[in-house]
């Protein structure tokens, strides 16, 4: 069992910055790849960021943020982070931190937190 606690939400105008923090506690925190969701109001959970299960390890991200976001780990910690910059009202969202045993994730399986609000203001 895995259990995830996001922060690090919050309300920014367009163009700021933020940075979601996701804790995690039980089994080995280096035995899951990380990800990070997000799901806007009337919209399908979509994808944002994954990175593999090593801090410095493999990442991709979603091509609508591309560039602007950037996931890391700190296994010492037992926390991923995502810092996102250059925000947009589009970005709008709760965002879901998801560990999974599997790289690359897939959002189907493992552990998911209670999610996080980012509201981005223009």
């Amino acid at each position: 069992q895995v259990q995830l606690v996001e922060s690090g939400g919050g309300l920014v105008q367009a163009g700021g910055s933020l940075r979601l923090s996701c804790a995690a506690s039980g089994r080995s925190f280096n035995n899951y790849a990380m990800g990070w969701f997000r799901q806007a109001p009337g919209k399908e959970r979509e994808f944002v960021a994954a990175i593999s299960y090593w801090s410095g390890g493999s990442s991709y991200y979603a091509d609508s943020v591309k560039g602007r976001f950037s996931i890391s780990r700190d296994n010492a910690k037992n926390t991923v982070y995502l810092q996102m910059s250059s925000l947009k009202p589009e970005d709008t969202a709760v965002y879901y931190c998801n560990a999974d045993p599997n790289f690359p994730i897939s959002g189907k399986y493992g552990y998911w937190g209670q999610g996080t609000q980012v509201t981005v203001s223009s």
